[in-house]
């Protein structure tokens, strides 16, 4: 894979970035959590996982996850 583009000034990474939060985005209850923890390997594993960190949590609140719970959940996958 080529590494993430990013915007000048190490804005929100661009490319693979918007994808990932609107996949978030797209979950339904009973997918949330999973579909948060699969966007936010794959972020991890891209190297844009601390950039898309507010992104993410912000998606998965919009979904109704619990903060807490969407916290935990990113922590996991950055381990």
């Amino acid at each position: 894979l080529p590494p993430p583009v990013r915007r000048a000034g190490g804005g929100e990474p661009v490319a693979g970035g918007r994808g990932l939060v609107q996949f978030v985005l797209a979950a339904h209850e009973g997918q949330r959590n999973t579909r948060l923890f699969w966007a936010a390997c794959r972020a991890y594993e891209n190297g844009i996982g601390p950039a898309l960190l507010t992104p993410l949590l912000e998606a998965a609140r919009t979904t109704g996850l619990p903060e807490r719970e969407a916290r935990a959940t990113i922590a996991s996958a950055a381990r």
